[in-house]
């Protein structure tokens, strides 16, 4: 007989299958996670159990060990080939450390020897249940992130990039420190934000704090607050970002700008979590979870005096090192289009497709300036460029290969600053880091960063 749903539960309630050779089994079971307000789909064999996974929207699934003819471990394997991520509880009358762990080892998330209890399957239940409102939160949290930054998508063909996304999975789940390494553009912002809504901390604040665009007494009045009277312009007392993220998760961007004097004020908090506002002596604590992301070589500042051994070692517990858009290459083009159709979607007007001649001088592009540059350019057609097909000659000139012809040709028809540009464009595309880049030319990192980002912007 084909698989059958029991109970008169709310159409949207948890589903669960019961595969189970013994009918007063499949019935009891069915009738209690019904008592539960589930939904019980009952399979007696292998076959109905796979058909019920193709008819019904299975939430959870209870496979007997010895299920009839068949063995319950391979139906489990059956129908978690059907259904990679479907949550399934061996039960069986004889239960055994053995069974138990090969259970586990196949992809079982739980065991019950029977007879099993109300209370024990109610557990079960609401342990499921509580993972599928997570599942759902953070599906809704990504939509909502990904319809206000265009960058937030996380689906990618890029395995350097798949490797990144697994590790920020794993590590949202804990509360140790994050240091995010990576050029500027590359999405680490978006990748801090991701952490967060993944977090047991999701339900509070995100507080970011931008190192570099700060004065010293400024930046340490923005992170750890002030009172009255600290300061010129200081006319009352004041909150940082340290305790507005409460139970929450403070972003630290660019954590390789901070001077000496406060890495030693933020090593201390790290290790603490007790700070003091500027110009107050009373002690504060915080519960904070710590992301920070810099562009800089922070090994090598360590060795140069620049940047604390101790606090380095306090920020990369969990190391994420998250790769340039022209390490991604299988990324691009799609990325292209998801910027294209978001401005679009932000302009009312139709989607415009990208000719094969842009295609080809958007894989051909070093892209310096990584997503965000890749982001300003799409975001430049739109505003631009007024039909629904693409050619080259819409996109930026640097990017349309105009100047890599002209700099091909030392004397050339072009200014000293298109020659620069070229230049730095190529040098950094061909090095690991932005610190190789600026020693080969010559110049002080945070001179090759400023051009950069002036270059991003025009």
């Amino acid at each position: 007989m084909p698989s059958t749903l029991v109970g008169d539960a709310a159409p949207d309630a948890l589903r669960a299958l019961v595969a189970d050779d013994e009918r007063n089994i499949r019935k009891t079971l069915g009738l209690c996670l019904e008592s539960f307000g589930c939904r019980a789909v009952l399979a007696s064999n292998a076959r109905e159990a796979l058909e019920a996974l193709e008819r019904h929207a299975i939430d959870l699934a209870f496979v007997d060990l010895r299920f009839g003819e068949a063995n319950g471990l391979d139906v489990l394997g059956q129908l978690l080939a059907t259904r990679p991520r479907l949550p399934i509880v061996i039960v069986t009358a004889y239960a055994s450390v053995d069974s138990a762990v090969e259970a586990m080892r196949r992809g079982a998330v739980d065991y019950l020897p029977k007879p099993f209890t109300p209370a024990q399957i109610q557990l079960v239940v609401d342990r499921q249940r509580a993972q599928l409102a997570l599942t759902r939160q953070v599906a809704s949290l990504e939509a909502q992130l990904k319809a206000e930054v265009p960058e937030a998508g996380l689906t990618t063909a890029s395995p350097a990039q798949r490797a990144v996304l697994d590790i920020v999975t794993r590590a949202a789940t804990s509360d140790a420190p994050i240091l995010l390494r990576g050029e500027n553009g590359t999405g680490k912002g978006v990748l801090a934000r991701t952490i967060h809504a993944q977090s047991r901390r999701r339900e509070h604040p995100f507080a970011t704090v931008s190192c570099p665009t700060l004065t010293e007494e400024l930046l340490t009045s923005e992170l750890f607050g002030h009172a009255r009277g600290a300061f010129t312009g200081a006319v009352r007392d004041q909150p940082g970002r340290v305790e507005s993220a409460e139970r929450g998760t403070l972003f630290l961007d660019e954590i390789g700008e901070i001077p000496p004097s406060l890495q030693a004020k933020l090593l201390r908090f790290v290790q603490e979590r007790n700070f003091e506002r500027v110009g107050e002596s009373r002690t504060r604590h915080a519960d904070v979870r710590l992301i920070a992301a810099t562009n800089r070589d922070l090994d090598a500042d360590v060795a140069a005096g620049r940047f604390r051994e101790d606090l380095l070692y306090r920020l990369n517990v969990v190391e994420i090192r998250v790769p340039a858009l022209r390490e991604r290459p299988e990324d691009l083009l799609p990325m292209a289009r998801r910027f294209l159709a978001f401005f679009a979607a932000a302009a009312g007007r139709k989607v415009p497709v990208l000719a094969p001649d842009a295609e080809l001088a958007l894989t051909s592009h070093s892209w310096p300036g990584n997503l965000r540059e890749l982001r300003n350019a799409m975001e430049r057609i739109i505003i631009l460029w007024p039909g629904e097909r693409v050619p080259a000659e819409a996109l930026p000139g640097r990017i349309a290969g105009r100047s890599h012809a002209a700099a091909a040709v030392i004397g050339a028809d072009l200014t000293l600053e298109m020659l620069e540009r070229e230049h730095i464009a190529r040098m950094v595309g061909r090095t690991a880091t932005r610190e190789e880049a600026a020693r080969i030319l010559g110049v002080d990192p945070s001179t090759l960063w400023r051009k950069l980002r002036r270059w991003e912007e025009t």
